[in-house]
């Protein structure tokens, strides 16, 4: 199966099936399940997210993309536009690669000094305290 690709400033409300839509500017993609479902699947890149390779004709996101939450639990990759299918995890396999990914990106905060909402609030803390770490920084002239 492929997927065409539209960079966008602005996800729209309704997806088209087999489109990544790429925002840079809020550093996110968001798609249609491949599976076919029809579930919306968002992938935020960061360098603890996901990663998006463009090489001018097709993309690619690393890492896999696992949709846990959904009930079809598809699991598969985005390889040059295509769609590349990985095994089925079980439970476990799921409540492990959560737990990686959360010490991950706990380490990667940690070593990297970067401002993580999370430490300065707390974890119970109303979202809307968090908005000012995704405010656009001012560019200086």
């Amino acid at each position: 199966m492929r997927f065409e690709h539209k960079f966008v400033e602005f996800i729209p409300k309704d997806l088209d099936d087999h489109v990544l839509y790429i925002s840079i500017r809020f550093t996110t993609t968001v798609h249609k399940c491949a599976c076919g479902c029809g579930h919306k699947t968002v992938t935020p890149l960061s360098p603890r997210d996901w990663k998006l390779i463009f090489d001018g004709k097709s993309i690619s996101l690393y890492p896999s993309i696992g949709n846990w939450n959904f009930p079809c639990q598809s699991h598969y990759w985005l390889n040059e536009n295509k769609i590349e299918w990985a095994p089925k995890w079980t439970k476990e396999e799921i409540k492990e690669g959560r737990k990686f990914s959360f010490e991950e990106k706990k380490r990667y905060y940690q070593n990297n000094q970067l401002s993580d909402p999370a430490k300065i609030y707390g974890p119970k803390s109303p979202w809307w305290k968090f908005t000012w770490f995704f405010k656009k920084k001012p560019k200086n002239d």
